[in-house]
């Protein structure tokens, strides 16, 4: 008999031997074992200590967390009706061992009885996180609470499954097949993807889609007002009960009315007045009051900006492209012709000298210079051809070892595809840890996943600056993680870290995009091979903080509209009233009526990031202010010091979740974080 392997933990996931039927099995041996171990660490005679425990439960949990872990990654990325079902058939038992896991009095009191006293800095800081997240996770609750609130995180988890599959399903389902007449400015590398994907189903003409590498240059470029409109309304209407009646079975109205009322229900089982304020629990903001009075204070002074901003696409609008009142699928249209007409480049003109291989090259280059580390191409099973696998190795500290010691792997999935999620985002696949069951040092492996368009023809996929910046910021994730040295299961790399802190070192990343000594080596025309000319990256550069004022409103609005979702909503009630009250205090563009962008906001209904969506507003003042510190000590060739790097690499990345996110901050800055360079940076000091 084959053996399962989501069963083999030796080393990688065989991603290669992978088949949806082996996910129930596997799952529920693995479940069997946790559970088993979960009653040993309870028994009464079992002794209350941080690494007897940490040797029975972490390592069972740990198994099922790895094993659950590579089938929800494959769920997302490579997406069938197969693995949906197996998915979706494990999900509620997974979810009611963790809830009755993190609910268990019994673990509660052997935890509350481990002494402090006997654990090192890491331990401490993990198990101080450990008896607050029983509370969190409802183990003070008793009887008929205590069933409720482990009822509430079953059916919330499938809410949240349900909401992705939704967004996702709406996405694929459409298909705008154009003709010549109304392709008319969209770049030629698009249509050519687009041509081909409508000759591969035997149909004429362009198939246009709703993948961002495709919808987004339509937008942009499109002479069409009308195709544009097609598209907008398509997208801004996915998943909502505006969508059409073919598509009403993804709508996700109720299924986000439902997950509002089951978190208030949550955060009232264990006392506290609103979801928002649970959410903000483990995190750097003290309360609700805190974060939104930030992003009023962000709002007022981005404003100005903003209005600046529309005033003169309005302006260009009227008098260059005939279009005296826009309508909201015009806007894009408008900015990129603005941006042109300023700054004399095009994205499509960038876009040539940034193809794929060289703009990874640079990448390593950067971080090898920065972080004193090599990036080496490795082999991985793997679940698609287009994902590549690579090692980080570090030359010994000892002067008498010779070569290099493993720091940790990542795999690489740059492009978009059907059945696979849009977005960008970072996973782990296994935590550093010095494991408790060998005493073996285990290395982390991560995930990062992108949705690039692929090249066409023989020719390399080309990025844009958007997504040369998007690879750099999902890198710093996987920097967080990857090359920490903490030894502490539950607090290393990303574990343990404040989640509005956690956009810190992914955000940090993109300044280098704006680097010529950074940029010139990451640049290579697609035909001729010549770097980027230096005065079409001023050009680059003079455009960097167009629209950065309508931007951050942007960010506002979501962010202000998820917190008081989560404080000030009736879950009762339709949404729609309390995004128009956001959007009129702080838009300055309207979206037409029936826009549901909201439908489709996975940061928040199935992302993690419900209460939580102004982390990347408020971690991003720290990565402005941290890149600061870089800006000050830049060489005389302009490239990054290696001693900043070194600090910011010892005192932010290695330490991970160890200590709280602010003392990391001031151990890298010397201070409390400013919010003058986040202002500046952005063009709006």
């Amino acid at each position: 008999m084959t053996t399962n392997p989501l069963l083999d933990f030796h080393d990688l996931p065989l991603f290669d031997q992978f088949e949806p039927d082996q996910v129930a099995p596997a799952i529920d041996i693995l479940l069997r074992d946790a559970d088993q171990a979960l009653e040993t660490v309870t028994q009464a005679a079992f002794p209350a200590t941080w690494l007897d425990i940490s040797r029975v439960l972490d390592v069972s949990t740990e198994r099922l967390g790895r094993a659950w872990g590579a089938v929800n990654h494959l769920n997302a990325v490579a997406d069938t009706p197969e693995l949906r079902a197996a998915y979706n058939e494990a999900l509620p038992k997974v979810t009611e061992f963790t809830t009755r896991l993190g609910a268990d009095e019994r673990l509660y009191a052997k935890y509350k009885a481990i002494d402090p006293a006997g654990l090192n800095p890491e331990q401490r800081q993990a198990h101080q996180n450990a008896l607050r997240n029983f509370v969190l996770g409802g183990a003070e609750l008793t009887g008929a609470a205590k069933a409720r609130f482990a009822a509430i995180q079953e059916r919330a988890a499938e809410l949240g499954q349900k909401f992705s599959e939704n967004a996702l399903d709406a996405t694929d389902a459409f298909a705008h097949y154009a003709s010549a007449d109304e392709v008319d400015g969209i770049p030629a590398d698009v249509l050519q993807t687009a041509r081909d994907a409508a000759q591969k189903e035997g149909k004429e003409g362009y198939k246009l889609t709703l993948k961002m590498p495709c919808y987004l240059p339509v937008m942009q470029f499109a002479r069409s007002s009308a195709l544009r409109q097609t598209l907008y309304r398509a997208y801004v209407t996915r998943a909502s009960d505006q969508a059409g009646a073919d598509l009403s079975k993804f709508d996700n109205t109720a299924l986000i009315q439902e997950l509002l009322a089951l978190r208030l229900e949550e955060a009232k089982l264990l006392n506290y007045p609103d979801f928002g304020t649970v959410s903000l629990v483990p995190k750097m903001a003290d309360s609700p009051q805190q974060v939104i009075d930030f992003l009023r204070e962000l709002s007022r002074k981005a404003r100005p900006f903003a209005e600046q901003d529309i005033a003169d696409l309005r302006a260009h609008a009227s008098a260059h492209l005939n279009l005296p009142n826009p309508q909201a699928w015009d806007w894009p249209y408008i900015s990129e012709k603005l941006k042109e007409a300023r700054y004399a480049f095009s994205e499509q003109e960038v876009k040539q000298y940034f193809t794929a291989p060289k703009v990874l090259s640079g990448l390593f280059k950067i971080v090898e210079t920065l972080f004193e580390v090599s990036i080496r191409p490795d082999i991985a099973p793997v679940w698609h051809p287009g994902v590549s696998f690579y090692r980080i190795e570090r030359a010994h500290q000892e002067g008498a070892l010779k070569g290099a010691e493993l720091v940790g792997q990542f795999y690489l999935d740059p492009g978009a595809r059907q059945g696979k999620r849009g977005g960008a985002w970072m996973d782990d696949v296994r935590a550093r840890w010095l494991r408790p069951d060998t005493g073996q040092l285990q290395t982390p492996v991560a995930h990062l996943v992108c949705n690039f368009a692929e090249g066409v023809g023989d020719k390399p996929a080309l990025l844009t600056h958007d997504d040369v910046t998007t690879l750099f910021h999902e890198f710093g994730h996987g920097l967080h993680h990857l090359l920490t040295q903490v030894n502490e299961r539950d607090v290393s790399g990303i574990s343990g870290v404040e989640w509005d802190a956690v956009e810190l070192p992914s955000q940090f990343m993109e300044n280098f995009c704006w680097e010529w000594d950074v940029i010139r080596h990451m640049s290579a025309h697609v035909d001729s091979g010549e770097p980027l000319p230096r005065e079409l990256f001023d050009r680059l550069l003079a455009a960097k903080n167009f629209q950065s004022g309508m931007q951050t409103l942007r960010q506002i609005e979501f962010a202000l509209f998820d917190m008081l979702l989560h404080t000030a909503h009736d879950p009762a009630q339709d949404i729609g009233p309390l995004l128009q009250q956001v959007r009129d205090e702080v838009a300055v563009l309207q979206p037409p009526d029936w826009s549901r962008t909201a439908h489709t906001f996975s940061h928040i209904f199935a992302g993690g990031y419900a209460a939580g969506y102004y982390s990347y507003k408020w971690a991003e003042v720290l990565s402005a202010d941290a890149y600061a510190a870089f800006e000050e000590t830049l060489g005389h060739d302009g490239l990054p010091n290696v001693e900043t790097g070194r600090k910011y690499r010892q005192a932010i990345l290695e330490a991970g979740g160890s200590r709280p996110a602010i003392e990391s901050f001031k151990a890298f800055r010397g201070r409390e974080p400013q919010l003058d360079a986040l202002l500046r940076h952005q063009g709006m000091a």
